[in-house]
């Protein structure tokens, strides 16, 4: 029989991201010949022999692969629920995250930020969110894809070692490259602002997307191109002893805005120790969350309460956002100094 095309909406995408991790699941079934994800419109085209199967029954069979990771393939389009209500708690939570921010900063028991800087409280914070929020759904979904795969052949505690220390260690490494590259160029005040203001723009979408209430957000979110992503994907195809490493590296140029906010501050450092230093943080942030999804499966996007964290972080990542912007300003003179921290 003649490869058949068909084309079905995916329920669950958040980020550019999901076209990868739809892509590689559904392209990995045996009847499947191309497929082709969009964010954009929330849909899939698939080009495979299905014999004399509905398209109902081709969904659920393209769900399968996809259901562990928070997708699911219809042919009907789902109605984008804003859950308004959730906010009810988020604020809150939200608001005494704030002000426990600010009261450590008065007490001088930590100092998360400082005037025009990402600090490494500030990194470590930031990964914690990374981790928990629906960027990371492709890293978490290669560690699931991982895990299964090792825990098969009998191996299940030393490949989630060589991961994690993978991703640690390059997210050093790596880092520290991006900061030394930025001290070749020398950025001055100008340049340093411009970028400050990128990093405030962009962190300001992502906070906006995890509200997961304007909808058209989410197309704006920039993403790593797709042809390095993909690459960077595929390593954890390879069938070798050190493809628990290789990932982990991979996972520095895996499309997460968090992790790319991160990477355009470390060319402003200017530094190979405070570029690799801030990564370092970023990644050690994630680390307790994806160490859990090694070992339990566990995933906050499936989760009940999911909606009410989602929208507490983007609260969280706004205000960073908005105090990023804000010093932005204050450092070239534009305003005057409005936090007295």
């Amino acid at each position: 029989m003649s490869a058949q095309t068909y084309t079905f909406h995916v329920h669950g995408m958040h980020c550019r991201a999901c076209e990868l991790m739809t892509e590689s699941e559904i392209g990995d079934l045996p009847n499947i010949s191309s497929v082709k994800s969009s964010f954009k419109n929330h849909s899939v085209e698939v080009v495979g022999d299905f014999g004399a199967k509905t398209p109902e029954q081709i969904a659920e069979e393209l769900t399968v692969p996809l259901k562990p990771h928070g997708y699911t393939v219809s042919i009907e389009k789902q109605n984008h629920s804003a859950k308004w209500g959730d906010f009810k708690i988020a604020v809150p939570i939200a608001l005494g995250f704030a002000v426990l921010f600010v009261l450590l900063q008065k007490l001088g028991i930590v100092n998360l930020v400082n005037a025009g800087n990402v600090t490494y409280g500030t990194a470590f914070v930031i990964g914690i969110i990374a981790s928990l929020s629906t960027c990371m759904a492709v890293v978490g979904g290669l560690l699931l894809s991982m895990s299964a795969t090792f825990a098969k052949e009998g191996d299940k505690v030393k490949p989630q070692l060589m991961f994690h220390g993978g991703r640690i260690v390059s997210f050093f490494i790596l880092g520290g490259a991006i900061g030394a590259i930025g001290s070749a160029f020398t950025l001055n005040t100008s340049a340093t602002f411009i970028l400050s203001l990128i990093i405030g723009i962009v962190m300001l979408i992502l906070g906006v997307n995890l509200l997961d209430v304007f909808h058209f957000a989410k197309k704006l979110q920039p993403s790593m191109p797709k042809f390095i992503a993909k690459h960077a994907h595929g390593v954890s195809k390879f069938n070798h002893t050190l493809t628990p490493l290789l990932v982990g590296v991979a996972t520095f140029f895996l499309p997460c805005g968090f992790t790319q906010s991160m990477q355009l501050y470390t060319l402003t450092t200017g530094s190979f120790l405070k570029g690799g230093l801030t990564m370092l943080a970023f990644a050690l942030g994630t680390l307790p969350v994806l160490a859990l999804v090694s070992f339990s499966s566990f995933s906050m996007k499936n989760n009940s309460k999911s909606g009410i964290f989602f929208k507490s972080a983007g609260l969280v990542v706004i205000l960073f956002a908005l105090f990023n912007l804000i010093n932005s300003l204050v450092v070239v003179g534009i305003i005057s100094p409005v936090f007295n921290f």
